[in-house]
């Protein structure tokens, strides 16, 4: 994916197996958990473009969140605060070569952002 484009849509609920299970059958999503990520299955649209996980429900995260891919997370969120913004996760790693962060923008929108590479292809 390139800078800007979206490419997770994260899903808070509060039974994964119960939302694997909706979800699953109102879309049709192939929903599947990979080795140290067991509790965030994620899924993916017959697409086998679209996808996101379904991320545990908590008092920070009670709506969907999309995740837009940056080059750089660091640079994203300095111009975040710049133009007015609120960095409500600093970057945090996924794995050894991915990072995830969120910021509110002026509207009170939560927006995550991804940097790197995540590879499940050996799962």
């Amino acid at each position: 994916m390139a800078h800007g484009d979206i490419t997770h849509v994260d899903i808070p609920v509060t039974d994964q197996q119960r939302a694997t299970e909706f979800y699953s059958s109102v879309f049709g999503w192939k929903i599947e958990t990979y080795p140290g990520f067991e509790d965030y299955p994620m899924w993916r649209a017959p697409n086998e473009v679209s996808g996101g996980g379904l991320a545990p429900r908590s008092e920070g995260f009670t709506q969907p969140r999309s995740t837009v891919e940056v080059d750089s997370i660091d640079e994203t969120l300095a111009t975040v605060t710049a133009l007015g913004g609120t960095v409500i996760a600093p970057r945090s790693p996924i794995t050894e070569t991915s990072w995830w962060a969120v910021f509110r923008d002026l509207d009170g929108n939560e927006i995550g952002l991804y940097e790197g590479v995540t590879d499940t292809s050996a799962t």
